[in-house]
């Protein structure tokens, strides 16, 4: 359905990530591709790691050195994006946590506002010490992680009790993973919590989408949950759910699989790949936030040896040209979206692309182009000039008290730049 543009490489000459470290010899195709040799080498394509790297989700120890590093140095974009980082008031070792039983998303009594903002304070104590060495943030981040993973019970609400589940699940993973192997942080205690809260309301969205019609749900709805698996995954060392998000990203049959999030591809416009994704005639908001969350799924796969972003002809990556060119303000071409809904799969369509939300700001562009124009050295004009446009990026509570402005962790800008 796709051809080539001059901008990027045929999908035939494509070589697999853990399939060119193994040509390469391991080591100086692991440092090439920035990744870690010694847990990629030997892993079988499309198959969980027989050892996860850690840390490995969103960052990788490589990440950390370098932020470190340049930090230290005091050399921008780094230095800019630490700025943005101790600027938050969530980024304070002061924080004091809210930790409570039950968390409710949708409906009566609502209160996830709790959770979603102790875990931005948790993983931005957390880089700070990973980055800045203070023993007060480390503190703070194992005191909110250690008080949630021993305190929460439940995750419930109407059916925005699976949102809830997918992005905290997953984000929450994140900054346990940049505590692990912190003296104070109780890391067996959050594995177990997050195997016993977030895994099976993960599971049951994925395998009955709520007893709905497939296409009921939006793509972010599964992507959030796929990243939630897949984080836990590596979180507990458990290959098998680890697999179950690759396998998802790539064959599931609901809307965020990789061909039904961009369900339609549009070769050469302008010189650029282009992929349509699925909430584009929803609105903007809501299609940035699917950057964001399949960007995590695939930098979390990219840490452990598996790449999804250059998966099916880099179809994320046309996609993400598609979306971050039109809230540019360019024009792009849309083809009618028909999808089915409620119980009955009855029929609903969207005939042009939705220009509510057009241009806003989200904390999701740096993670795309550092690895597309700089990782892989593509020509990822659009890509590239939304970070630009939007750094240094910050992260939760920079853009909004809402729960949109924490559907992505942020600071791409400190731990991405290359």
């Amino acid at each position: 359905m796709s051809r080539t543009s001059p901008h990027q490489p045929s999908e035939q000459g494509e070589l697999s990530r853990r399939g060119l470290l193994k040509t390469a010899g391991g080591l100086t195709a692991a440092l090439v591709l920035g990744g870690s040799a010694a847990a990629l080498a030997g892993n079988t394509a499309g198959a969980a790691p027989s050892t996860f790297t850690h840390p490995g989700m969103l960052h990788n120890a490589g990440d950390i050195n370098r932020a470190k590093v340049r930090v230290a140095a005091g050399t921008d974009p780094w230095r800019s994006g630490w700025n943005r980082l101790t600027a938050n008031s969530r980024s304070q070792s002061t924080w004091t946590n809210r930790a409570t039983a039950t968390i409710i998303r949708g409906g009566t009594g609502q209160n996830y506002g709790l959770l979603y903002n102790d875990i931005a304070a948790a993983y931005q104590n957390a880089l700070r010490w990973r980055v800045g060495g203070t023993e007060a943030n480390a503190q703070c981040a194992a005191t909110i992680l250690n008080a949630w993973s021993r305190t929460l019970k439940t995750v419930t609400g109407n059916a925005d009790r699976f949102l809830a589940a997918g992005i905290y699940g997953w984000q929450f993973a994140n900054a346990c993973e940049l505590m692990r192997g912190y003296s104070g942080f109780d890391l067996a205690a959050a594995q177990e919590m997050m195997v016993r809260v977030f895994y099976p309301l993960n599971n049951q969205f994925l395998t009955g989408h709520n007893d709905a019609c497939i296409t009921n749900y939006w793509a972010n709805w599964d992507l959030c949950n796929m990243a939630s698996v897949m984080a836990i995954g590596i979180l507990t060392d458990n290959a098998a759910k680890y697999d179950q998000a690759l396998n998802y990203f790539k064959n599931g049959a609901g809307n965020g699989s990789i061909r039904h999030a961009v369900p339609f591809l549009y070769p050469g416009v302008e010189g650029y790949d282009l992929g349509q994704w699925q909430e584009s005639g929803r609105d903007q908001g809501h299609t940035m936030m699917g950057m964001g969350q399949m960007g995590a799924i695939c930098e979390m796969a990219w840490n452990q040896g598996d790449d999804l972003y250059s998966y099916d002809g880099r179809r994320f990556m046309k996609a993400a040209q598609y979306v971050a060119k039109y809230n540019l303000n360019n024009n792009v071409p849309y083809t009618t979206y028909t999808w089915g809904t409620g119980q009955n799969c009855a029929q609903q369509s969207q005939t042009v692309i939705s220009a509510a939300s057009r241009g806003q700001v989200r904390p999701v562009w740096a993670m795309l182009h550092y690895h597309y124009g700089r990782r892989l050295l593509l020509d990822d004009k659009y890509i590239s000039q939304m970070c630009f446009s939007v750094a240094p990026e910050g992260g939760g509570g920079d853009y909004g008290s809402d729960s949109g402005g924490f559907d992505q962790l942020g600071f791409g800008t400190l731990m991405y730049a290359k």
